[in-house]
């Protein structure tokens, strides 16, 4: 049985048909009478839906949520419904595959979606160690219990077993490499494996993540040039660090109640009410080396111009933030992806600018020649 709006949803539709077969006036009054049906109806638009009756997204969650269910699990562990991670440690290789490039050049596209894969194996093997570290703390902590290993959903040692069939595969994305990128790239297991602890025994774990998450800014520009040269690589690793203190701090202040009941530590409770004063001067320390990084690779105005934007981002992300609401925080560490693809934006651009550059220079030597 169809109730009153059903009915005068079905009489709208049914005058509109008839009406449609008018002519122009009558398309008209086709959308008149289906609207009103529609309207009388209260229709909302829903979502069209897949083959299992689940509305189509294009969402990485929904991806996840659409896969098989003994797969999802997995899925999760890796943080692949939440790949805001898998950006921010994909982003300072970009940055430094970037400026590595040549004069008027765009950057190695091979490189770019070779490091693409191997972000998204090497975070999905950190998060995979930083759950097996801590699952007894993941369980007191609200956001975190429904992960799969606290959940119960996956054992230890299944967790172990896909551990070493990711390390597997970004191993054979470093073996890609040249020798300098491969040897350094291996540098960085030590502090994947050990960053997590860091919040049982320092106020700056943040610090150690950081050091760990930004280690692509020297291992782009080694795998295209085939070794760092530390004017460019050291100041970009520095800004990088200083980017994650920014964001991943934000991000910590969702926790303090939980991690300051379970004796775990991070910079959201070293700084406190203090946290804005800490970050403003995060930030200013993160653009004046990312200005040193652009003096020394002789970078253009598009690059100076990307990084006015991340300043003025980052001013209004800190002005704005409010550390004592978890959804505000969440959302402004969520926009540190913007602040990453901003400069490798601007670095293209730069880079691409110094072409002009460099043919102005010719003729300008040219013509003073001639004379």
């Amino acid at each position: 049985m169809l109730g009153a709006g059903g009915a005068r949803l079905v009489q709208g539709l049914r005058a509109g048909t008839q009406a449609w077969l008018w002519g122009a006036r009558g398309r008209s009054l086709a959308l008149v009478h289906a609207a009103r049906g529609l309207h009388a109806a209260n229709w909302q638009p829903s979502a069209g839906r897949g083959p299992r009756g689940r509305p189509l997204s294009l969402s990485a969650a929904a991806v996840v949520n659409s896969a098989p269910r003994p797969l999802q699990p997995y899925l999760r562990l890796m943080r692949l419904d939440k790949p805001i991670g898998t950006w921010l440690l994909y982003l300072p290789c970009t940055w430094s595959i970037g400026l590595a490039a040549d004069p008027g050049c765009l950057p190695d596209w091979y490189m770019l979606s070779l490091f693409g894969t191997g972000a998204v194996l090497m975070r999905g093997a950190g998060c995979t160690i930083n759950d097996m570290w801590d699952q007894d703390y993941d369980k007191k902590v609200t956001r975190t219990a429904s992960r799969p290993i606290a959940a119960g959903d996956i054992s230890t040692f299944q967790s172990f077993v896909f551990l070493g069939g990711q390390l597997t595969l970004a191993l054979g994305i470093l073996l890609c490499l040249n020798y300098y990128s491969i040897a350094l790239g291996a540098a960085s297991l030590l502090l994947v494996i050990t960053y997590p602890l860091m919040k049982r025994i320092t106020y700056w774990p943040q610090l150690a993540l950081g050091l760990t998450f930004n280690w692509g800014a020297l291992l782009g520009w080694s795998a295209v040039k085939g070794s760092c040269d530390p004017s460019v690589c050291l100041p970009l690793y520095f800004s990088g660090i200083m980017w994650t203190l920014i964001y991943d701090t934000i991000y910590a202040h969702q926790d303090k109640k939980d991690d300051a009941l379970i004796g775990l530590k991070s910079t959201a409770l070293r700084f406190r009410e203090d946290t804005k004063k800490w970050l403003s001067g995060f930030s200013a320390a993160m653009l004046g080396a990312l200005s040193l990084v652009g003096v020394n690779s002789g970078q253009t105005a598009p690059y100076y111009a990307a990084l006015a934007a991340v300043g003025a981002h980052l001013t209004h992300q800190i002005y704005t933030l409010d550390i004592h609401r978890p959804e505000d925080c969440w959302e402004k560490f969520t926009s540190n992806r913007t602040i990453g693809l901003i400069i490798f934006v601007g670095i293209v651009l730069g880079n691409l600018w110094k072409a002009k550059e460099t043919d102005k220079t010719k003729k300008n030597i040219e013509n003073r020649i001639e004379n």
